[in-house]
């Protein structure tokens, strides 16, 4: 049974993404802060949850032990994160301790909870994904510090792809979804108009079946079923940047 570990698993993306991974026979475990909905969110998908925050060095330990007791780890989604303050503040007003939570969530937590299981991963073969966003090679106001992170993420994880080149390692722009971080990036806002994460999730499981390149891509440039024109590392949509 292929064994799976998804970041941020009470709510958007990553709920998604564990549902459909789950009703295919996958092991799947998730994490998120608050445990009620993290509680619900496995009732629901069939996940094995273990609530806490993924910048804690004993919660990432129970992750890691949690995974170790199947013997084996075939994918590793790096979906937690955070927005940081809203509203969004623009860069000049962007306080130093706002950056520091910033990069500890989106860059140091991912990056330990990686280095922790990587020989899981490469006895398996398995496959990485980081989930990034159009902010991270785009600049819109008041997305500075969250961009900045993202890009960092995207460097750490392609960088571990040169260094790993057994495993199959992507940095993925999920474009725009209909998510309550996004919303609170855009606070009074309607956004309804936003595809669900659940519409993402088999252009992703479409990536993983196909196993390209190690690269940074697009979902939006994987169909349900296959690519449209991607065979490498792609550009990035003009959308705002997508909240997971």
């Amino acid at each position: 049974m292929p064994t799976a570990l998804v970041t941020g698993g009470s709510a958007g993306l990553g709920r998604a993404l564990a549902t459909s991974l789950a009703r295919d026979g996958w092991q799947v475990f998730i994490d998120g802060r608050d445990a009620d909905r993290l509680t619900a969110a496995a009732r629901e998908t069939g996940a094995h949850a273990i609530p806490g925050d993924v910048r804690d060095p004993s919660h990432r330990e129970q992750l890691v032990r949690a995974v170790a007791g199947t013997g084996r780890l075939d994918l590793l989604v790096n979906n937690a994160s955070t927005l940081g303050p809203t509203p969004l503040p623009t860069v000049a007003a962007l306080r130093p301790e706002d950056l520091d939570d910033l990069w500890l969530t989106n860059v140091a937590a991912p990056l330990a909870l990686v280095q922790s299981l990587l020989p899981l991963l490469r006895d398996s073969e398995g496959a990485l994904v980081s989930i990034s966003s159009d902010a991270a090679v785009e600049h819109y106001e008041g997305w500075g510090g969250y961009g900045a992170t993202k890009a960092a993420l995207d460097h750490v994880t392609l960088t571990l792809a040169a260094e790993n080149p057994s495993l199959a390692v992507y940095a993925v722009d999920p474009g725009d979804m209909r998510t309550a971080m996004h919303q609170a990036a855009f606070p009074g806002e309607d956004i309804s108009d936003r595809p669900l994460p659940e519409t993402v999730v088999p252009r992703l499981r479409s990536l993983l079946e196909q196993r390209p390149p190690s690269g940074r891509y697009r979902a939006a440039d994987f169909a349900d079923h296959g690519p449209s024109g991607a065979s490498g590392p792609s550009g990035v949509s003009g959308a705002q940047a997508a909240a997971s």
